[in-house]
């Protein structure tokens, strides 16, 4: 195996993830500050299901709540306890961890009833009713999430300011960013989702097992071994919860070449990855569009989606200019979209095509890349378009004072796919620019 990038090498292919707006669009409302998930209670999130279950077929349908528990452990132990494979497990979206989640999971389990299993206990996890249907329930099978979240350390006075950023944020939609969790505790998965498209199988130990500048005290001892080449004492010094880390340092270990030991990891890892790499460069993307202050405007060039059923439509001069457009606009029918890049995504055109692929330059990638990727396993992501910006639906606020000190309380609910601290940021305007907390994706450690 080749040597390992040094860290100064790793800096130059570096680009941010932008999940810190350059602006925020409320930025003429002071910010409360605070923190978020000091305990799980003040992170409150239930999922909004896209259809009500059948009644019948050969799926169980599980209603969950989860607390302090990873969307990926919760499926380990559904999967044990029930004696199925873990495919057999479908979810419609992942849950944080460091929060109380309310969610629907299905179980394939033909010719069999919720009651010929054992009672199930776990503290933390807990089933709250139980129906069936004819089909798997699979990513995106969700209208979106319905969130209530505390915000500690500030003053319940300071609602009066949430209250604006929220009316502000009805009015014009809130940005569609891609948050933090999305890019890992190193903040980097979309690092090793470009070297992934590279086929750069060294770039990608290097990323995922190399000591990191930014964060230093992140498994340090681990990482230096890697670095010199020790691999066996790296698995030994990289604690158990780096499952992704553990699993290609123990491939290296067993002298497995560095693209051996990155195709250790499934579909679904690398699919993690290829997704914060989108994510990073739709994020600049939408920076731009919020500096231009066109965010909420549909221009000559764009892909518009409908939010009924995220269908893209290109924008011309004529569409651009019909009063019905801004009409459409304004309710929220359709709204501007930005590039998940992949092979079969829609393009954009003239000017609006030339910036997005000016993001994926940056980035250190080109369409043609992305074509060249396709037929490699690690290559298979079509792309699509990403509303720029998603309604915020009944929003409200309070602040309060209870046994844990006083509060901000936020409530409302986003489509699918739309990250709470997105908005939870907006109002907090932090100097701390990671408020999350630990991601439930790759990167954890």
């Amino acid at each position: 195996m080749p040597d390992p990038l040094p860290n100064e090498a790793r800096a130059q292919h570096a680009f941010p993830p932008c999940y810190v707006p350059a602006r925020y669009i409320t930025s003429d409302v002071p910010g409360i500050g605070g923190r978020l998930k000091e305990r799980p209670e003040d992170f409150l999130v239930d999922e909004v299901p896209l259809y009500p279950p059948s009644g019948s077929g050969e799926h169980i349908y599980l209603t969950v709540q989860k607390r302090l528990l990873s969307t990926y452990d919760m499926v380990s132990i559904i999967a044990s306890h029930f004696g199925v494979r873990r495919k057999d497990i479908g979810y419609a979206g992942l849950k944080d961890k460091h929060a109380i989640t309310r969610q629907t999971l299905s179980i394939y389990a033909p010719g069999r009833k919720i009651e010929d299993f054992k009672t199930f206990a776990h503290p933390s996890l807990d089933i709250q009713g139980a129906t069936y249907h004819n089909n798997k329930l699979r990513p995106g099978h969700l209208r979106g999430n319905r969130f209530s979240i505390r915000i500690r350390g500030v003053e319940p006075t300071q609602v009066v300011h949430a209250s604006r950023v929220l009316k502000q944020l009805s009015a014009s939609g809130v940005p569609n960013r891609v948050g933090e969790q999305r890019f890992g505790l190193l903040e980097n998965n979309h690092a090793i989702g470009a070297a992934l498209l590279r086929a750069d199988w060294q770039g990608v130990c290097d990323e995922l097992l190399g000591p990191c500048p930014s964060f230093p005290d992140i498994n340090p001892e681990a990482r230096e071994h890697y670095a010199a080449g020790r691999y066996s004492e790296a698995l030994q010094s990289m604690p158990i919860r780096a499952r992704v880390e553990s699993v290609v340092l123990n491939a290296l270990s067993k002298n497995f070449s560095a693209k051996g030991a990155v195709n250790v990891m499934d579909d679904t890892l690398m699919g993690f990855y290829l997704s914060a790499f989108q994510s990073a460069v739709f994020n600049a993307v939408l920076d731009h569009r919020i500096e231009e202050g066109t965010l909420g405007a549909l221009l000559p060039g764009d892909v518009a989606v409908k939010h009924e059923n995220f269908a893209a439509f290109s924008v011309d001069d004529q569409t651009a200019a019909d009063p019905s457009t801004a009409r459409r606009l304004s309710s929220f029918e359709i709204s501007p979209s930005g590039p998940m890049w992949g092979s079969s995504m829609k393009r954009a055109a003239d000017e609006r095509d030339r910036l997005e692929c000016e993001a994926l330059a940056r980035a250190g990638l080109t369409p043609d890349d992305l074509d060249a990727a396709r037929g490699r396993p690690q290559g298979l992501i079509d792309g699509k378009r990403r509303p720029l910006r998603v309604p915020l639906i009944d929003p409200d606020c309070e602040g309060g004072v209870d046994e844990h000190g006083p509060y901000v309380r936020l409530m409302f609910e986003l489509p699918r796919g739309s990250f709470a601290t997105v908005v939870a940021r907006e109002i907090m305007k932090p100097a701390n620019p990671k408020i999350a907390g630990p991601s439930d994706e790759p990167g954890e450690s």
